[in-house]
């Protein structure tokens, strides 16, 4: 298990009122945010399969993910050492609280979600099986 901090600001200076740049074919990408608050970026992993899926993180806050583009499948712990698959589709935001992980099932980088979440939280990483009544 390893647990990793963020403390704010936790996201890059941008002009404001002006298109913020995003670079293709990264996993996590923090675009901007409001220091003390939240904070939103692009993600799109380089998984194209569930088996790829080595960890799962877990905040200790809530995130939103809501699809871009292409298809990403969102991994999430169910409490018992396993996991649940849930296809994001557009136009539908997930709020995700469970350990997660995600896949794009067209290949690396071919679905993009956003995402918002705080500014400031721990994240814990495990093995899926790690998350057994977690």
């Amino acid at each position: 298990m390893k647990v990793i901090r963020t403390t704010p600001p936790s996201f890059p200076r941008c002009a404001p009122d002006m298109p913020l740049e995003s670079t293709p074919g990264l996993r996590w990408q923090v675009l901007c945010g409001d220091a003390g608050h939240w904070r939103c970026g692009l993600y799109s992993p380089p998984q194209s399969d569930r088996d790829q899926i080595v960890e799962l993180e877990r905040h200790d806050c809530p995130e939103l993910f809501l699809l871009v583009e292409g298809r990403l499948t969102l991994v999430i712990g169910d409490g018992k050492g396993g996991v649940r698959e849930v296809e994001l589709a557009a136009g539908s935001p997930v709020l995700v609280e469970s350990p997660h992980s995600g896949y794009c099932p067209n290949g690396p980088h071919t679905g993009t979600a956003f995402v918002v979440e705080r500014d400031e939280f721990s994240t814990e990483y495990r093995p899926p099986s790690g998350w057994k009544d977690v």
